[in-house]
């Protein structure tokens, strides 16, 4: 077996891994302006798709152009999420850049696509391919690829659950009364299939994140308090699986509030894959609790001045109707911006962190209102990861996606761990 890595290595975007030159393990795109893609565009004869974000799925549509017409394989939910992502792309770029796709081949998408469950193994380009949960967001698979020879699993991206090590027991109990690890929109990945070689994610490899429910306490705590002082709270967040995650942490804590942006269309077409999601009542709770926008800006400025909170896209101050909302409620330090995960460096929502300001339609806005960050995170974090590899201490490593993928790797051979970072075009024979 063969791996060719086009994209995704000692970087967190446009994940690409061709097999033998016949099998694409995803092709996303990394955000930017302008935008990057995958340093090839290949002829594969299937895709095979992990997950419904930009970094692994944005580029997709390009490789139907000319008479190519590869199947696509994924899971439903990550088939809606493609066809929804590359329409909200074309309808952003606006000249800004080259797009290498039309709505021409985000049509034909639908036309090859070739949708599996869980556990359910499949033939593609000739190998046995089974996805497996990943427990990132709803639809998130590892992808476990099997010439008859060698059996590989590509994480993708996955979340573990362990958070700080691990959550408490009993610090977070659903409706039921039973226990939450993670995060309240899907569960924990637990499945460890057996593999000679490992593809492993690093977003957070030098990273232990704070244990879940304390930062959901934190968050809901610091939400009421500004809405008790009478201001109102805008929360930042990405439209696939962060806005429907804050939903039901809201829900759960009796917090009203307003959705807006391209996750309101999202949690609607999530409720109609309940398989995917952790609990399907909780999320039809926590729609029913939220309010959704569904007018323009004049609306949105109504809704700004009333003592509320605001959940919108986008999740790093980039675009979408958060660029409404904060010019609103920027001025008056009883008001909060809450972002709800990490933020790119360059991005609006990193310089409002760090420096106090952000870049809003061209013009740079100091802001009064208080900004605070909170780690969300749907990846798993050192702790994760390292649990996750400890099942699989005899196989190949070769570590991606991840700002230093060479620094994991030598963290990893030190621990005893056959572990490698792959370069950009780098082509790994197994």
């Amino acid at each position: 077996m063969k791996l060719q890595f086009l994209g995704g290595v000692g970087e967190v975007g446009r994940s690409a891994i061709l097999v033998d030159d016949s099998l694409l393990l995803d092709y996303g795109m990394l955000t930017g302006n302008p935008p990057q893609f995958p340093v090839s565009v290949p002829e594969p004869d299937a895709v095979v798709v992990s997950h419904g974000h930009l970094d692994h799925v944005g580029a997709v549509p390009s490789l139907l152009s000319g008479d190519r017409r590869p199947p696509i394989h994924w899971t439903p939910p990550t088939a809606e999420l493609a066809r929804t992502l590359a329409r909200d792309t074309l309808k952003l770029q606006g000249g800004r850049y080259d797009c290498p796709f039309t709505e021409t081949h985000v049509g034909r998408m639908t036309q090859v696509s070739e949708p599996h469950g869980y556990g359910e193994p499949f033939a593609a380009a000739g190998y046995e391919v089974t996805f497996y949960e990943a427990g990132h967001i709803p639809g998130s698979a590892h992808v476990l690829v099997d010439d008859g020879e060698t059996r590989l699993l590509y994480t993708a991206d996955f979340h573990t659950g362990d958070h700080g090590g691990s959550d408490a027991p009993a610090s977070r109990t659903d409706r039921r009364g039973e226990p939450i690890r993670g995060q309240r929109l899907v569960s924990p990945s637990t499945d460890r299939p057996d593999a000679d070689v490992v593809v492993c994610e690093s977003t957070y490899s030098d990273v232990d994140h704070e244990d879940r429910a304390s930062v959901e306490r934190r968050f809901v705590d610091s939400v009421q308090q500004t809405v008790w002082e009478g201001g109102t709270v805008v929360v930042p967040a990405f439209a696939i699986g962060r806005t429907q995650e804050m939903l039901l942490v809201l829900d759960a804590h009796d917090v009203d509030c307003y959705v807006d942006g391209m996750g309101t269309d999202v949690t609607k077409m999530l409720l109609r894959h309940p398989e995917f999601v952790r609990d399907a009542d909780a999320l039809r709770r926590a729609k029913a609790n939220a309010r959704f926008v569904t007018g323009r800006d004049g609306q949105r400025r109504r809704i700004a001045d009333q003592n509320t909170v605001i959940v919108t896209t986008s999740g790093m101050l980039s675009g979408g109707p958060a660029m409404t909302y904060v010019p609103e409620v920027r001025g008056d330090p009883t008001n909060k911006i809450t972002l709800t995960g990490y933020q790119v460096e360059g991005t609006p929502g990193r310089d409002l962190i760090e420096h106090g300001r952000a870049d809003i339609d061209g013009r740079t806005m100091p802001v009064a209102a208080r900004a605070e960050m909170y780690d969300f995170s749907a990846h798993a974090d050192s702790a994760g990861l390292r649990s996750f590899l400890d099942d699989y201490a005899g196989a190949e490593i070769l570590v991606n996606h991840g700002d230093d993928c060479e620094g994991f790797a030598e963290t990893l051979r030190a621990d005893g761990f056959d572990a490698r970072a792959p370069g950009l075009g780098d082509v790994v024979e197994l």
